[in-house]
């Protein structure tokens, strides 16, 4: 049943405070037990979180203790149902430490993450659990356990040996040490990170040097500077990648060499932001720890519970678009320096000329510019006519907006979500504009796992780092942006369609290379006619997009994928190289081992450098990507495969949206992952449409009509 929140919020004096016995000891009391953000502050969460530990510790060793003998109901389940009041703080807390931090939320984080990575050490060593978990597991022929009860027991006892179970006891306490070194490590890396993302930014002393940045850009960075107190300067933010989106229209190419080379050593310059040290002691402890649990690496370790089973068939399935990507890449290389030359500019194609020149020929060539496009994508109606849109097209599902739920940052947005049948589903937050306090890149996230064994129904946000506008402009995206709004919310539907017993098989917590298979999958919506027809309006004359332009989108998608595409290859080749490194390896200088493994790729990362160079690589170091960026590659083909399935059976239909719900997007972790992907296709997945899409075959290669 539905509640209402108040519509304003309480007078600070009357905030109670959300240490031991207060806030998250309990359910919120908003709708879908949504965060009351009104009744929180940065200085609450610590003692909750260390309140959730305490009780947390306590549920389990009274599971471990119980005198019963051991059963699904009362050591399986009895573990999903612990931990509620650490299931409420720690996903609040770690959305805003990633979108909305300040000082007192990233001390925080750096005490409690070695107590966190402590607890679940002593949850999984912990041999009495075990034993107890190892007993019904040694049973489950004779309980003949089927469905999610099945999965439960599987992946549960598959945890607790991936986490060190079968260990001596000594050797335990040696891995726990690891552990919590590692989360010390992880966490002051990202918080390093975080830090000098904003503080390498580069400033800018005049508006003649900016000469081509679009102007709203330009106001935001003349705006930025205003408030570092630098007026009548500029500077531009940096994103989390090593290209950024100015070097695309900048056409000084000093300026374009001062931000290329602010964003590729941002974190390797020798001060406070140094990350480079702190790659090397992650790398280093992750082998041994590999190496403690008898496998050959931490690739192997990282591995366990995938898709792809083997560091080895990852990088056979990488390895295999390197010789179509080397010759994409010298024919767009050769093309963008004779563009060059032609317009004047004698100079070596340098690693900050890429972007531009691409810009250029993607105009020649296309008659394409990105200044063109961004005014029929406001950023609003993109999210609601666009990806709510095509949600209710091919779902059913429909959105309306909330303005009594409170949220972290006053140009946020909130939707309840409505099942097809008219009920409710959840709650949708959007969190879409760049801050100098935020992570760069994209996630989603849930408040609240879906649960039917607890009774919670999901409530998630999608968070992006979209340009924000300059006061009174409207907010723009660009091509990337639109993709990136569609991409988040293929897994906000990933969660908002769970409907699972048990939250940990429930929505998102799938294997690192399926997650972003229904996330991919949904961004093929983006261009599907009737629904960019229906967001994609310009923001001062309602103009739906020309017919003209989209075909210029269109035709331009398989342009520059020697950058777009082999960026993601290399940063993907670069993940696995740092983690199939035995123990004797893996304490090296970043700098030098990145160099030699880029080197053995066969592509030109001299002119085209991964989209993560090692000492800002955040998916590995800190969130959960290790041996798991090519994740994004294998999903990617799974999703083009996929797609291809609904357009040979007649296109984006409701009866197909229902099948791929059925089939994979609500079925969470219910199943083996091959065994939903051919539920969904009637066989396993096939690579040549990703290769189709992506350009990287020739016409006469295609596969003959059938």
């Amino acid at each position: 049943m539905s509640q209402t929140a108040d519509a304003a919020p309480p007078p600070a004096s009357a905030r109670p405070s959300a240490g031991a016995g207060s806030y998250f000891a309990k359910d919120s009391d908003l709708p879908f037990h949504a965060p009351d953000f009104t009744k929180l502050t940065s200085a609450d969460y610590q003692p909750a979180i260390e309140a959730g530990i305490a009780q947390a510790r306590a549920e389990i060793e009274a599971i471990a203790a119980n005198r019963e003998a051991p059963t699904f109901a009362n050591t399986l389940v009895a573990l999903e149902r612990g931990s509620r009041m650490l299931n409420r703080v720690m996903p609040v807390f770690g959305q805003l430490t990633s979108a909305n931090t300040d000082d007192t939320l990233d001390a925080t984080e750096k005490a409690v993450s070695p107590r966190l990575s402590a607890l679940y050490d002593d949850m999984f060593l912990n041999d009495k659990l075990f034993q107890r978990v190892k007993a019904v597991y040694d049973q489950r022929a004779a309980l003949a356990l089927a469905g999610e009860d099945a999965m439960l027991l599987e992946t549960t006892y598959a945890q607790f040996v991936h986490a060190g179970a079968l260990l001596a006891p000594a050797q335990k306490e040696q891995l726990k040490a690891m552990n919590t070194q590692l989360a010390e490590l992880e966490t002051e890396f990202s918080q390093k990170l975080t830090e000098a993302t904003a503080a390498k930014a580069p400033v800018f002393d005049s508006a003649e040097e900016l000469a081509g940045l679009p102007a709203a850009d330009l106001a935001a960075a003349k705006k930025r500077a205003e408030e570092k107190g630098m007026p009548g300067k500029y500077m531009i933010a940096l994103v989390n990648t090593t290209q950024q989106p100015a070097l695309s229209f900048l056409t000084n190419r000093a300026a374009r060499r001062k931000l290329f080379e602010a964003s590729l050593n941002r974190t390797s310059g020798g001060d406070q932001y140094d990350t480079t040290a702190i790659v090397a002691r992650i790398a280093d402890l992750r082998a041994k720890k590999a190496a403690l649990l008898g496998l050959p690496n931490y690739a192997t370790f990282a591995m366990y519970d995938r898709m792809v089973k083997q560091p080895g068939e990852a990088m056979t399935f990488m390895k295999g678009f390197v010789p179509a990507l080397a010759a994409t890449q010298a024919r767009e290389a050769k093309m963008l320096a004779d563009h060059a030359s032609a317009e004047g500019d004698t100079a070596a194609l340098a690693p900050w000329d890429w972007s531009f020149y691409a810009e250029q020929v993607r105009k020649a060539k296309y008659d394409l510019d990105e200044s063109q496009i961004k005014p029929y994508f406001e950023v609003w109606r993109v999210l609601e006519d666009g990806v709510f849109y095509a949600a209710n097209q091919f779902y059913g599902i429909s959105f309306k907006r909330r303005t009594d739920i409170p949220v972290y940052h006053p140009t946020m947005r909130v939707y309840t979500v409505f099942d097809k049948d008219g009920s409710e589903m959840g709650l949708f937050y959007s969190d879409p504009f760049a801050r100098p306090n935020k992570k760069g890149g994209a996630w989603m996230n849930n408040f609240v796992e879906q649960s039917s064994l607890i009774g919670d129904r999901p409530v998630v946000s999608n968070t992006l780092n979209i340009t924000a506008p300059a006061e009174g402009e409207p907010a723009l995206a660009t091509w990337d942006d639109v993709s990136t709004m569609f991409h988040e919310f293929g897994h906000a539907l990933h969660g908002l369609f769970a409907h699972q017993r048990y939250a940990s098989l429930s929505g998102t917590n799938t294997a690192r290379d399926f997650v972003e298979f229904p996330s991919q999958f949904n961004e093929n919506f983006a261009t599907v006619p009737a629904v960019l027809n229906h967001y994609a309006k310009h923001y001062q004359t309602g103009e739906t997009i020309p017919q003209a332009l989209i075909d210029k989108i269109d035709a331009a998608a398989k342009f520059n994928q020697g950058l777009g595409f082999g960026e993601t290859l290399e940063a993907a080749m670069l993940d696995m190289k740092w983690h199939e490194l035995k123990p004797a390896d893996a304490a090296q200088d970043p700098k030098a081992f990145e160099q030699q493994a880029l080197a053995s790729f066969g592509l030109k990362t001299d002119l085209i450098p991964p989209r993560y160079r090692s000492p800002y690589f955040r998916h590995i170091w800190d969130n959960g990507y290790a041996a798991g960026y090519y994740s994004y590659i294998w999903t990617e083909m799974l999703a083009h495969d996929a797609w291809d399935w609904v357009v040979k059976h007649g296109g984006p239909t409701r009866a197909n949206g229902d099948h791929v719900r059925d089939s994979f997007l609500g079925q969470g972790h219910t199943k083996d992952y091959a065994v939903m992907y051919r539920d969904y296709a009637g066989r396993d997945p096939q690579i040549q449409p990703m290769l189709e899409a992506r350009g990287l075959v020739d016409e006469t290669d295609k596969p003959a009509a059938r």
